[in-house]
């Protein structure tokens, strides 16, 4: 089993890290966990040290909302199908290999406020010591989504009770403008059964770390 931490103890652990190479972390855990949060965290602190890094988020490779609505998978947007899985380990593959001298790799971001990701919005250049990606699905043991983690230098699970994750999510559907009935009723239907596929691979972290 992987070892259980704090964020603050993760955190020593990466600064010991040297970053004169490209180093990929990858941050994940169930849906409201705090990932993008994680994710800036670290971001803030790689700066603070003069180190360069840039976060890749792996929402940025959702299918387009039209896609989804053709498929009929609108309404369990956020399911390990509603993901260009194969595209997002293909980009993850440049990353590993990116040299300096060679190009800047650009990587989508999506945009909650459209639904839908916009391309070509964040560039990873060749100095850039350390990449951050966060997602749901680093660890799933399953085709491509198996192949994005083989990119990953060291994934982080992040664990958070239960009842501040379901209340956290809830309000964030509140937020794009989803009823309360209809945030309580996403957050503990479709958004819950990928939690649980996402829990349910935690085992194949490098580090639990526990947040609040």
């Amino acid at each position: 089993m992987p070892l259980t931490v704090t964020l603050d103890q993760a955190l020593v652990r990466l600064c010991s890290r040297p970053m004169s190479d490209r180093f990929i972390l990858g941050i994940t855990g169930p849906p409201a966990v705090g990932k993008s949060t994680v994710a800036e965290r670290l971001l803030a602190w790689a700066r603070a040290e003069n180190v360069r890094a840039t976060v890749v988020p792996m929402d940025g490779f959702h299918l387009a909302q039209s896609v989804l609505q053709a498929r009929g998978d609108a309404e369990v947007k956020g399911a390990p199908q509603t993901f260009d899985a194969s595209g997002y380990a293909a980009v993850l593959r440049r990353l590993r290999d990116q040299r300096v001298g060679d190009h800047t790799v650009w990587t989508p971001f999506f945009d909650r406020s459209i639904e839908n990701a916009i391309a070509g919005s964040i560039g990873v250049s060749p100095s850039d010591h350390l990449v951050i990606t966060e997602g749901n699905y680093l660890l799933l043991d399953d085709g491509p989504w198996r192949a994005a983690r083989a990119c990953v230098d060291e994934c982080w699970y992040l664990e958070l009770s239960d009842a501040v994750r379901l209340q956290r999510l809830a309000q964030r559907h509140e937020d794009f403008g989803r009823s309360p009935q209809e945030a309580a009723e996403r957050a503990a239907g479709s958004d819950e059964a990928n939690a649980q596929l996402v829990a349910a691979a935690r085992q194949n972290a490098d580090l639990i770390v526990t947040v609040d």
